[in-house]
């Protein structure tokens, strides 16, 4: 990761707590969003955060930099680190919003394969490799993997748990239609591991079930969009993942 980019997301994650809420809505915006903040003027990036245009600015001086073109710097210096060019996502950009405009029923699919295959080509630009071998070895060394998700993340361990009851290895999904999922997460002890999974806006079932999980010393494993995630608390290893989005709907 470029580290003046690391640099900046440690200083968010050490500031947020005590950011004025329109900071902080602005400041959860921008990691989320980096390609945003990279390309966008000040105009669109505060129009798609929802805030004015000076609390851009006013994060920026908050964070130590002597105004917006100087923390839209960072973003702009981690795109172009990436495998794709700037000036390549730029024009993939500018196709993807005339194609929106255009309204029609192929350029809509389009957008949503090149948010997915966006997606996917930039995975093991984002993933933390240590992190990610200790997610396994945590996953690998339970005896039941408990797997928490709900709305959209939902499908990711709908899918774990089909992978893993092919492979033989024992899952449970915290998830019932009766309303029993707190005394489900309660059978989880510490030789067992959950794995988690939910994105902004953070589904509080899920942030409830994880802190039963916590609170009986179960190995969390996480995968979540932002060092600002609620589940961060709770985790004992983390994976960030932000996906791409196409019109307001993320690729999964």
């Amino acid at each position: 990761m470029n580290p003046a980019f690391e640099d900046l997301r440690n200083r968010i994650a050490d500031a947020h707590g005590t950011m004025p809420k329109r900071l902080a809505q602005a400041a959860g915006f921008a990691l989320t969003n980096p390609e945003e903040m990279a390309l966008g003027t000040t105009a669109t990036i505060a129009r798609a955060a929802e805030v004015q245009p000076s609390t851009l600015v006013r994060l920026a001086q908050h964070l130590g930099y002597s105004g917006f073109s100087d923390l839209q710097t960072v973003f702009r210096e981690r795109l172009k680190d990436r495998s794709t060019s700037y000036e390549e996502r730029l024009d993939r950009l500018h196709q993807q919003s005339r194609g929106l405009a255009a309204g029609s029923a192929k350029s809509r699919l389009d957008g949503f394969a090149a948010a997915a295959r966006q997606s996917l080509s930039t995975l093991d630009e984002v993933i933390d490799y240590a992190q990610f071998e200790r997610a396994v070895d945590t996953l690998a060394q339970a005896d039941t993997i408990y797997l928490v998700a709900r709305r959209r993340a939902y499908p990711v361990t709908a899918h774990m748990a089909y992978t893993c009851g092919k492979l033989g290895i024992r899952t449970v999904m915290v998830n019932a239609t009766n309303g029993i999922e707190t005394e489900i997460a309660g059978f989880a002890t510490p030789a067992d591991a959950a794995f988690v999974c939910s994105f902004d806006p953070y589904t509080t079932e899920t942030i409830e079930r994880t802190a039963v999980l916590a609170e009986r010393s179960v190995p969390i494993v996480t995968v979540t969009d932002s060092p600002l995630s609620p589940l961060m608390r709770f985790a004992s290893v983390s994976l960030e993942i932000a996906e791409s989005d196409y019109a307001g709907f993320r690729s999964l």
